[in-house]
């Protein structure tokens, strides 16, 4: 049996694509457990709609993604478990092809290639889309070095909790995600290819997973908190290959490239700065009072 964790809040547009996307797997043999985490709209009134013996809806106050998500863990059965965030969808046959997959190479963790979509469900089908070039750009390094475990430095490819699909095995040994508000899926991946080298599989060639990209995301609080919870992990999880030996020589460059690059934007923004306001309003001053004596000498 697989468990399918859906964290829900306040997604009423969106949570009823995601639950029959999981309802309608071609692979039956699922438990859905939707944890409503402080939900104000009609999220529970319309997962309660769904009259299927499968499906389990609690609703608890609000406490974030991370622990509505360890929550799921908590309560799954299956042998397999599954995350699907309440804005995105599956397609109908992904846990059918990743048992599959599972059960034929014996990894403990596979995720796939995403298709990106919009608020009305359309895909972003154009190459020079913001965030298709961002996920190209990781693709590539990952089949340019060949490591997942040094692609994942580079950049985010798994791209959201939704596409993570795992044995129970896998998630008992690696335990709860943390409580990073916008990275914890990121942090689990590094700590499950930690604990299962070499048993982490990315179905590249295959898009199995629709993943939201919202309209309405501006940038914000958000945008700073997120880059610099992401430079802690890259850092963190760089460290975690590097030999004792050297942790002190690889702490110490990469603080001082990092401080280097403040220096280069300070440096740059002081010699891009235009003349100040008060000084600008001098020298216009200046230049009148210049033109007004040069005219009453000429007119003498």
């Amino acid at each position: 049996m697989i468990s399918v964790i859906i964290p829900a809040y306040n997604h009423e547009r969106f949570i009823g694509a995601a639950v029959e996307s999981v309802l309608g797997q071609s692979w039956t043999d699922l438990e859905l457990l939707v944890i409503d985490d402080g939900s104000t709209d009609k999220t529970a009134e319309i997962v309660l709609g769904y009259n299927d013996p499968r499906l389990t809806y609690l609703f608890q106050e609000n406490q974030d993604a991370f622990n509505t998500i360890n929550r799921g863990l908590g309560l799954a059965r299956g042998d397999y478990v599954a995350i699907l965030n309440s804005d995105d969808v599956y397609t109908l046959d992904r846990l059918e092809k990743l048992v599959a997959l599972q059960q034929q190479t014996g990894a403990q963790c596979l995720f796939t290639d995403v298709i990106p979509i919009s608020d009305s469900s359309e895909e972003f089908v154009d190459p020079a889309f913001g965030w298709n070039i961002w996920h190209q750009k990781n693709r590539n390094f990952f089949f340019q070095c060949g490591d997942l475990y040094t692609a994942f430095l580079k950049g985010n490819f798994m791209v959201t909790t939704s596409n993570l699909f795992m044995t129970a095995q896998a998630v008992k040994k690696v335990g709860k995600f943390c409580s990073l508000r916008y990275l914890h899926d990121y942090d689990f991946i590094f700590r499950m290819m930690l604990a299962f080298p070499g048993q982490v599989h990315y179905v590249h060639s295959e898009k199995l997973l629709y993943y939201r990209i919202h309209s309405g995301n501006t940038l914000g609080e958000a945008a700073i908190t997120g880059r610099e919870q992401d430079r802690d992990v890259i850092r963190k999880y760089m460290m975690a290959r590097v030999p004792d030996e050297l942790q002190g020589v690889v702490t110490a460059g990469t603080d001082r490239l990092l401080e280097l690059e403040h220096e280069l934007a300070e440096v740059r923004n002081s010699l891009q700065k235009p003349v100040l306001p008060g000084i600008k309003k001098q020298i216009a001053m200046l230049i009148r009072s210049i033109s007004a004596r040069m005219s009453s000498r000429c007119g003498s």
